[in-house]
């Protein structure tokens, strides 16, 4: 019955039972007969069959079975057992009942069949007379084939019920519930069947109960449903049978019952009682309350006791005892040799297993229930004998398998998850017994002995039944019922594959050895299954294109594509150990993933390599490859491309990855034997191997891109999963740039390492050419999934690329007469368009600001690399000198352009530094035009003032930066000899004064810059004290001691000319004619002429001290000049 119930068992029921086994048990306070019944729980239903012990016991001196149980029974219970027979007198009224029950269908006066319900509900014109006498029998009832579940209507006590009111609660299985296909219909139902007539819904009180009837219901006319009674009326009705009266129709929502009084078989008379009066009848009293108290406590007596799932308990009433016992048979049983000796344990096992099933199809709320489903599963395994049921044993480890969720979201992981709920109340509660029914009660000396132990539970006095509420059950979640919590990833997958593993290990041991295989008959030809190639489209044509893809990964052996082990295609074992292989690829895919977040690369390659060894073993048995299975190896590849290139990118650590890489845990070894057992697991070897070549770990990382590509490609997944596709690209296109990287610095250096030999090697173009065909590669990637931004990179990238290989060809020719090659020029202007379409690429800074700046900072690096060589190394000997340094100015200027000085980054003290020296650049080149030019006076001023501008310009952004003082004062110099070269030219003493003037007061402007190195030198000297170590002449990485002194000593001498040429203009002007400021700025002249004469002549004096002695002597002029300012208010004429 519960079997074909089974949405019910577990859930919504708390009992499942015979309605003679019920009326038995509540008729146990006033019953001396002896009680014996089978307990069993199933979630939170108990299931209650009779265990007749007289029929046990003779078949066990036939059989040999339930041997343990009748030694126990006679050592604690009953010494000298002896079968019963019985009385003559109990087959006597069995067989008047046989014959009153056929006569009253098939008798003369039978009334006809009661119809549908359809036409009852008609009128009819018989209804208002009285019925005849010859139809005064009720004609047997019919039930509907179907009546819907509705246990909330069934009738309770001693309610009145309307003569409407449908009769028996019938519940038909529903079809969606039967057993999964993978468990087999001879094992399912064990030769057990249904066959009650009816099988009810019964809501007794506040208890709910399925329950099986045989009770014969008639009905006709004004009686629709009424049960009938056969008594002798020379004996009156007792409390028994008033109770048995009254529950049976209690249970079947009969309203009325007909008693029938015979003597000796001859009928006497009839009698109409409803159900409601029966407790009130003569010599039949009974209280309806009192029977509900009596089944709330035996319930809540049976659910406190009978707490584990599987176990088959006894519950036992001696004949004539008021003692009650509850034996756990099953405990009893596995003392003894033989622990399968239990006839209950294969129906409940499977019944455990068809509960479990059940729950599990309920998709919308079977996450609330996994920890009952996972208890019932483990408990139907522990109840089988392995060797005996595999088939159940590897189908239940495969759902305690599915219950993990492995792709669930983390955050499930918490507290909240429903998984760590149970909203099956009843099944996890444990009930608390009152002090004075521990089973350590008190015994009646004369039917039990004082030292039973083996009893669970022992209710003392029947009486106590009667007493309301006296088996109390509190409710409380009991922990073995809950769902474990798996705090992390990896403990659900090791669980997850611990009972793959043990499906696995059930499944091997089921397939027969080949040796055991039946050989074939010789005289019976073999089938040959001949397919039209042009018929085959759709999954065969998948699989055609898998079997091919899987050649070329070298996973196929052959001539050998099925299993080695000998199982049978379409066998149970063969579906079974294909689920099952699936699920530990995705638990060891799921733990690869988790280690590798962790950055343990050794382990998460170990893992990949299970789970492509486990998918190779699958598609080794698949005969019909489905595209989900696909997509998983895909993501697998994918997973195991990223593994790589990390495993390339941190050899630092290759020891410890290695050490991981290697080990294995046992469950790992055992699940790998099994695989073996089916396949090589070789054919994604080439993508898990722990290379140590950096270049051949980045090879087999794009390896596996190219392979899980190529998946979405022929098996068109890329529109189905177009995130999944879009990755894959991303990485493709990354791996490109890794090895083009690779390639372009293998190519760098060595380039670096060829310094003797000038010409360029065919190894270093061979790397450029790998280098170049993976960034196009990677470009391609990127743009066909729209992603600007790592195109850009890629660009970028190869632009740097066509910069190293303008660099290989600049080593051409002697030193002295270098020039600036057309190979230089012509990669330069290669790397020029790169960089300028990855900018295209990007379009606006908004898309990528980082990536923009970056793009913007190596084109301008290329201009003013191509402007400098070109400056430096003019190759004149193909151009003319004008050409030259146009192409110079336009190149410098777009380096100007591309280089952002304004923006506030890291980067910006660079971009000033470049302009500064680009605008230095370019005023020292006008500076050179305007001494080498004769002619052309337009020109020359032209010259003239771009240089100035640009002097300017330089001066300005030097003095932004802090660590340039010696540029500073290098571009200040060359002004200086820009303003003597002017004066060269000029012919007035007015003129040359005034130009004098102007350079003396860019000397005094340089006095920052000699503050700033004056600052360093002394933070370097102060260093000593601190370190200890005196610093070397190029400690500063910032200031260069000799060129310091080079450039102090070019000051100095610049300095003393302009004094001494000032000195003379001005005393030559004072003999024609006196002047206040003039004698005031000779005198001062004279004065720092004298003293820096001095200076220069001590050749003692220290860096530090001498440039102390000109930041003086610039700072005396300064004021000499604010002086002359401030007493004549103009400059000098």
């Amino acid at each position: 019955m519960a079997y074909d119930f089974i949405d019910s068992v577990g859930n919504d029921v708390d009992v499942v039972s015979d309605s003679e086994n019920i009326k038995k048990l509540l008729k146990i306070p006033y019953s001396k007969s002896h009680v014996s019944m089978a307990v069993h729980r199933i979630g939170r239903t108990l299931l209650l069959d009779e265990l007749d012990i007289q029929e046990l016991f003779m078949r066990s001196s036939q059989t040999g079975d339930w041997t343990w149980l009748k030694e126990f029974y006679q050592r604690l219970i009953d010494q000298k057992w002896q079968r019963k027979k019985k009385s003559k007198e109990h087959w006597y009224q069995k067989a008047i009942l046989s014959k009153f029950l056929y006569y009253s269908i098939n008798g003369d006066g039978a009334a006809q069949p009661v119809p549908p319900a359809a036409q009852q509900q008609e009128p009819s014109a018989s209804d208002d007379t009285p019925d005849s006498e010859g139809a005064s029998w009720p004609a047997p009832f019919e039930m509907p084939s179907s009546v819907p579940e509705d246990p909330s209507a069934s009738s309770q006590g001693s309610e009145p019920l309307e003569p409407s009111c449908i009769v028996g609660r019938v519940a038909s299985a529903p079809k969606e519930q039967s057993l999964t296909t993978l468990f087999n219909d001879g094992e399912n139902s064990q030769g057990l069947k249904n066959d009650f007539v009816r099988n009810i819904l019964w809501t007794f009180e506040d208890i709910h109960m399925l329950v099986g009837s045989n009770m014969p219901i008639f009905g006709g006319g004004r009686y629709p449903a009424v049960s009938l009674r056969l008594r002798d009326n020379n004996k009156p009705i007792n409390v028994l049978t008033g109770i048995d009266y009254w529950l049976d129709n209690l249970i079947c929502n009969v309203p009325e019952l007909v008693m029938c009084f015979h003597v000796n078989g001859i009928v006497q008379k009839y009698e109409m009682i409803k159900t409601e009066e029966i407790p009130n009848l003569e010599n039949s009293n009974f209280s309806t309350k009192v029977i509900k108290d009596i089944a709330q406590n035996i319930l809540s007596f049976l659910k406190s006791n009978c707490t584990k799932e599987g176990h088959t308990y006894w519950l036992f009433k001696a004949s004539g005892s008021d003692i009650v016992k509850l034996y756990d048979l099953t405990t009893l049983c596995e003392e003894t040799e033989d622990k399968y000796q239990n006839p209950f344990t294969m129906p409940v096992a499977v019944l455990l297993y068809k509960v479990a099933c059940n729950m599990m199809m309920k998709k919308n709320q079977n996450k609330k229930h996994y920890g009952t489903i996972r208890t019932l599963l483990l408990n139907c395994v522990k109840l089988l004998d392995k060797s005996r049921h595999p088939q159940i044993i590897a189908s239940a480890n495969y759902m305690l398998s599915e219950l993990f969720q492995l792709d669930e979201p983390k955050k499930e992981e918490s507290s909240e998850s429903p998984l760590n709920e149970n909203s099956d109340e009843s099944y996890s509660e444990e009930e608390e017994e009152l002090p004075d029914s521990d089973e350590n009660g008190s015994y009646s000396a004369s039917s039990d002995p004082p030292d039973d132990n083996k009893a669970v539970a022992i209710i003392k006095s029947v009486g106590e039944l009667s007493v309301p509420e006296k088996y109390k059950s509190i409710h409380q979640i009991r922990p073995s019922c809950a769902f474990p919590v798996c705090h992390d990833t990896e403990e659900r997958c090791r669980l997850v594959l611990s009972y793959v593993l043990e499906g696995l290990k059930s499944v091997d041991s089921s397939i027969k050895k080949e040796s055991d295989l039946p050989a074939a008959d010789p005289s019976t030809p073999i089938p040959l299954k001949y397919e039209d190639e042009s018929a085959r489209g759709g999954p065969e044509g998948l699989e055609k294109q898998m079997a091919l893809f899987l050649d070329k990964m070298g996973s196929l052996q052959k001539g050998n594509c099925s299993s080695q082990s000998g199982m049978i295609p379409g066998s149970w074992q063969h579906k079974m150990k294909l689920q099952l292989i699936l699920k530990s690829s995705k638990a060891y895919y799921i733990l690869s993933d988790a280690a590798m977040s962790l950055q343990k690369y050794g382990r998460a390659l170990r893992y990949i390599k299970l789970a492509l060894q486990s998918h190779d073993t699958y598609c080794c048995l698949c005969t019909n490859m489905l595209s989900e299975v696909l997509l998983f190896l895909s993501q697998y590849l994918t997973l195991c491309g990223d593994i790589q290139l990390m495993l390339a990118q941190n050899a630092n650590n290759r020891a410890a990855h290695l050490e991981e890489f290697n080990y294995q845990t046992k469950e790992d070894q055992e699940i790998l034997h099994s695989l073996h057992r089916e396949s090589s697991c070789q054919g994604f070897a080439w993508a898990t191997d722990l290379s140590t070549d950096l270049e051949s770990q980045l090879s087999v990382s794009c390896k596996c891109y190219e392979a899980a590509n190529e998946i979405l490609q022929f098996s068109d997944l890329k529109s189905q999963n177009p995130e999944h596709y879009v990755q894959v690209l991303k990485r493709m296109g990354n791996i490109r740039n890794e090895i083009g990287v690779f390639y372009m610095n293998q190519a760098a250096a060595v380039q670096s390492e060829r310094m003797v030999s000038k010409s360029v090697s065919a190894a270093e173009q061979q790397l450029w050419k790998k280098s170049f065909s993976c960034f196009e590669k990677g470009i391609h990637n990127f743009e066909s999934i729209d992603d600007a931004t790592n195109a850009a990179l890629l660009l970028c990238n190869t632009g740097r690329l066509m910069r190293i290989c303008a660099q290989a060809h600049c080593g051409a020719g002697d030193e002295l007469k270098r020039e600036f090659s057309p190979e230089e020029g012509l990669y330069y202007n290669k790397a020029v368009d790169y960089y300028l379409k990855a900018l295209r690429s990007l379009g606006t800074r908004d898309t990528h600001p980082a990536v923009w700046d970056s793009v913007n900072w190596e084109l301008s690096t290329t201009y003013f690399t191509m402007a400098t060589l070109q400056q430096d190394y003019a190759p004149l000997s193909r151009k003319a000198q004008e050409q030259i340094e146009k192409e110079v100015s336009e190149a410098m200027m777009k380096s100007l352009k591309y280089c952002d000085i304004d923006s506030v980054s890291a980067r910006q003290p660079l971009c000033q530094y470049r302009a500064a020296t680009i605008h230095h650049r370019l005023a020292s080149m006008y500076h050179s035009c305007l001494r080498n030019q004769v002619g052309d006076e337009h020109l020359r001023k032209q010259h003239r003032a771009l240089a100035e501008l640009h002097y300017s310009k330089a001066v300005k952004l030097f003095l932004l930066l802090r660590d340039a003082p010696c540029e500073l004062l290098r571009v200040q110099l060359e002004r200086v000899a820009f303003a003597e070269f002017q004066m060269t030219s000029q012919n007035s003493n007015v003129g040359k004064l005034k130009t004098l003037s102007g350079a003396l007061d860019i000397m005094v402007r340089t006095e920052h810059a000699f503050q700033l190195i004056q600052k360093e030198l002394m933070e370097e000297f102060d260093q000593p004290k601190d370190g200890g170590t005196a610093p070397a002449a190029d400690s500063s990485p910032g200031l260069n001691r000799e060129e310091v002194t080079k450039l102090l000593s070019i000051f100095e001498s610049r300095l003393s000319f302009l004094l001494l040429q000032s000195i003379k203009l001005l005393s030559s002007t004072k003999k024609k004619a006196s002047n206040i400021e003039e004698d005031a700025v000779l005198k001062n002249n004279k004065q720092v002429y004298s003293q820096l004469l001095r200076a220069t002549a001590n050749k003692s004096a220290t860096l530090v001290e001498r440039i102390g002695v000109v930041i003086r002597l610039l700072e005396q002029l300064s004021r000499g000049a604010e002086e002359v300012g401030s007493t004549g208010g103009g400059a000098v004429p």
